[in-house]
């Protein structure tokens, strides 16, 4: 908290500083050139990233601590996004523990598939590869052989097929795990 205080401290000082400037530049300059330059470029450290005023961004932007030269921006898994949860490489007693050989079996080719999702679906890939683009974003997640996914309840994606897949799986109620 007191950490956004001087954020905010800063910014505002960055800005009577930056017009300060302003104003003096039309008359006589008070202050000598570099060190007008020099207050200019720190008040524009100061001020933080306009991303940061975003709170629907699923884009973080933080300043590098390393270089004060740019922005480095970390993208949220999708995942993370759409509360999809993924076990990669399941083990043969995980697998018997949520009984997938009696689960349903689902095949196809290479394909386009437009779907939604009216209930919790568990999903254990046997064969293939499956790219998932969810509606409305031009990422993808991949899901391959060996791997257990959790679709939740209204999600909606293209289901995207490069070759044969094979899939097992079985639909949740809410508080199944």
């Amino acid at each position: 908290m007191f950490r956004d205080h001087r954020v905010n401290i800063r910014y505002f000082i960055s800005i009577i500083l930056f017009s300060a400037l302003k104003q003096t530049r039309h008359k006589a300059p008070l202050l000598h050139n570099k060190v007008q330059n020099i207050i200019i470029m720190a008040s524009l450290m100061m001020v933080p990233p306009l991303a940061s005023f975003s709170k629907r961004s699923k884009t973080v932007c933080k300043a590098s601590n390393s270089t004060l030269s740019g922005i480095r921006c970390v993208q949220r898994p999708l995942e993370e996004i759409y509360n999809i949860r993924v076990e990669k490489n399941v083990s043969k007693q995980r697998l018997n523990e949520l009984g997938v050989s009696k689960w349903s079996t689902w095949k196809t080719g290479k394909c386009n598939v437009p779907w939604d999702w009216h209930v919790d679906q568990l999903v254990y890939i046997e064969e293939g590869e499956v790219r998932v683009v969810p509606e409305g974003s031009e990422r993808h997640m991949s899901f391959v052989a060996g791997d257990l996914v959790r679709y939740p309840k209204w999600f909606e994606a293209d289901l995207w097929f490069n070759g044969y897949y094979q899939e097992r799986y079985s639909f949740r109620a809410y508080g199944d795990d």
